[in-house]
């Protein structure tokens, strides 16, 4: 048994918090105790693990700033984190103190960590570069993030073991952490499949997919494309719409009448960001004349999210050079064929033409998948099965769980184990 602390900076609903989740889950199911440290966390803007007792959850700092007069988000957040890192190593009670740290997203926490008495091993998994994410414009902004990018490579130089989440961002970690001698791991993100399963069950049970819409303005006879992602500008649901408005002058207006796009995304009224681009999704849906067509929800529970899943025809995923993206590989297993862009992690998840269609980023190239899904109900259900069975051949979260456990006992000695379970 080893003592794992997740160290994140906002256990919210998006991807790096269902990876970081699900590798908890893999942990503790391995037989290791495994506990969360957080700088937020909201019971009711979480994963349903994180709030349920599955594990516990520590919030210090949340007093602290996300932000100065409408800026410096990095700044504050480096801050956050290092408050909590400081919390981990120096003030954490003696019988909580563990053998592993898992960070991810920022890395300013790892030299703070390696500085604690008992020197916990740290692992940082990195998602993809953060400076990467963030916008140039301006000679203010560049010289602000100088001193940021500069930490965030040598820092993420000092953990014990560096991971990232696919052959695109091991690329991209590469090209730009080139100071680096640190040559990371690839561990692919997985799905709790088990979850999936068994909200499957209880939704069939209960007959829900097939005598209740999932939505009032979603009739039971609709083809629904579903489009799961953070309202985030990066996350382009506007091609969705447009490409949804292009199917609509292909098809004839009785197929079309059927269509239904729903945007399922993540919603954080304390993100501007958030706020304002689901304005401008509803703005974007009056210009195109597609009301009748569109459901856009706010960061839907688990439970609804599986729903929307099992009720799906089809998934769309609009991001451009995503890191990973879990989201292709929920719909798949849930035997859903995937229309996505043809860049990043979605070009080693899904199979073209084999578990859907990688696309260009236009509405002619995506609009025309989503007319031959349409069209092709054989071969939506081909595509469906081949998908579940490549997320269960590929991805399964036994190979995930296997692979995290035997990267966590590589780094903590034997010695360190067994002084563990006397402290237990």
């Amino acid at each position: 048994m080893v003592r794992v602390l997740f160290l994140h900076p906002d256990l919210g609903i998006g991807g790096a918090e269902r990876l970081v989740v699900d590798a908890a889950l893999a942990l503790k199911e391995r037989g290791h105790q495994v506990s969360f440290l957080t700088n937020h966390h909201d019971s009711t803007h979480c994963f349903k693990e994180t709030a349920d007792g599955t594990f516990p959850v520590h919030v210090v700092g949340d007093w602290l700033p996300r932000g100065l007069f409408g800026r410096f988000y990095a700044i504050c957040a480096y801050l956050r984190m290092l408050y909590a890192a400081i919390y981990a190593s120096f003030f954490m009670p003696q019988r909580e103190q563990v053998d592993v740290v898992v960070c991810d997203l920022i890395s300013v926490c790892i030299p703070v960590l390696l500085f604690a008495p008992h020197r916990p091993k740290v692992l940082f998994y990195c998602h993809f570069p953060d400076q990467l994410l963030s916008s140039r414009e301006g000679l203010l902004k560049r010289l602000y993030r100088l001193p940021i990018n500069w930490l965030e490579e040598h820092t993420i130089g000092l953990a014990d073991k560096v991971l990232v989440n696919s052959k695109f961002t091991l690329r991209v970690f590469q090209d730009t952490f080139r100071r680096l001698s640190t040559v990371p791991d690839v561990l692919y993100p997985s799905l709790h499949t088990q979850y999936f399963d068994q909200m499957q069950k209880k939704l069939e049970q209960r007959s829900a997919l097939l005598d209740e819409p999932v939505h009032p303005r979603v009739p039971l006879n609709a083809f629904i494309y579903l489009d799961i992602n953070r309202y985030e500008r990066k996350k382009n649901h506007a091609l969705a719409l447009h490409s949804l408005r292009l199917l609509g002058d292909m098809l004839p207006a009785t197929d079309f009448k059927r269509c239904r796009l729903i945007i399922a995304g993540g919603y954080d009224t304390r993100c501007m960001e958030n706020v304002e681009h689901f304005a401008e999704l509803e703005q974007l849906t009056e210009e195109l004349k597609l009301q009748d067509h569109v459901v856009l929800l706010r960061s839907p529970t688990d439970e609804e999210k599986c729903r929307l899943l099992f009720a799906a025809h089809c998934l769309l995923y609009t991001p451009e050079n995503e890191h990973f993206g879990i989201v292709p590989l929920e719909g798949m297993y849930c035997s859903k064929p995937v229309v996505a862009l043809n860049s990043g992690g979605p070009t080693e998840t899904v199979v073209n033409t084999s578990t859907g269609f990688l696309c260009e980023k236009t509405e002619k190239s995506f609009g025309g998948a989503m007319l031959q899904l349409f069209r092709d109900e054989q071969l939506r259900v081909k595509m469906g099965d081949q998908g579940h069975k490549r997320v269960q051949q590929k991805f399964s979260f036994q190979a995930f769980a296997d692979r995290l456990n035997g990267i966590i006992r590589d780094l903590v000695p034997v010695s360190r184990e067994s002084s563990a379970k006397k402290n237990k």
